[in-house]
């Protein structure tokens, strides 16, 4: 295949404003992300930005910008929109949608996302890690998956949902929000509407599965940090400070 990976980053945050631009030891923190995109060392990496001043930091740190709209509703549509600016040929046949707010992802789980799409019958590929603390088997935050395991530390998704799921003894996964997409599945996906469980669940991913796409998830070591807070941005900086 010939994959692309694409950072979606808007400059807008609820809950902590100008989150891109944020310093970690004296880089944006969309440039670390960037970072360990390149560090994957698996295809090109584009950043998907609705702002001139992310793209400006991108480029000045030798990165690629390309500059979408800012009214999307979620990083799909937004690296779409980058796809079909960067790529309007179709020359690349896949997408991994790395998250602009994941400076610590470690290159290993980025290559576990693109995994599964080497199996023709997978539209999609994501990670998941066992979950460990007693209390995130609970937390609604926590996104699960249920999943048929097929080996090799690889399952089919059936499920995505905030509650605790399965029941019943045995590990829980907690789903992280990479996805590696087969164009032909993103162009669907994000020309389909938001279906009922998506709306419900507040989690995206289940309109591919209510649409009949197979997601296949591959187990990984770790859960990036995912900054949304002050105190996130902190144990950023001390994690990569190591």
């Amino acid at each position: 295949m010939n994959p692309v990976i694409l950072i979606p980053a808007r400059l807008a945050a609820t809950r902590l404003p100008n989150k891109p631009l944020l310093d970690i030891h004296g880089a944006p923190m969309i440039v670390e992300v960037w970072r360990r995109a390149v560090e994957a060392d698996l295809a090109p990496v584009h950043v998907a930005c609705d702002d001139p001043a992310i793209a400006e930091a991108v480029r000045a740190a030798g990165g690629q910008a390309v500059m979408t709209r800012a009214d999307h509703p979620s990083g799909s549509d937004r690296i779409f929109e980058a796809l079909q600016a960067i790529d309007p040929d179709g020359r690349f046949d896949a997408i991994i949608n790395v998250q602009g707010d994941l400076p610590t992802v470690a290159a290993e789980t980025i290559r576990a996302t693109f995994a599964p799409l080497k199996d023709a019958e997978v539209a999609i590929g994501t990670p998941v890690a066992v979950i460990t603390r007693d209390e995130e088997r609970t937390a609604s935050s926590v996104v699960k998956m249920v999943g048929s395991p097929l080996g090799g530390r690889r399952f089919r998704a059936l499920y995505f949902t905030r509650a605790t799921a399965p029941w019943g003894e045995g590990p829980l996964y907690h789903h992280i929000g990479l996805y590696a997409w087969r164009r032909a599945a993103l162009e669907r996906f994000v020309a389909l509407s938001p279906s009922p469980l998506e709306q419900r669940e507040k989690l995206e991913q289940l309109r591919a599965l209510e649409a009949g796409m197979r997601i296949d998830a591959m187990e990984v070591d770790e859960v990036p940090l995912g900054v949304d807070t002050p105190e996130d941005l902190e144990r950023a900086r001390a994690m990569l400070a190591r």
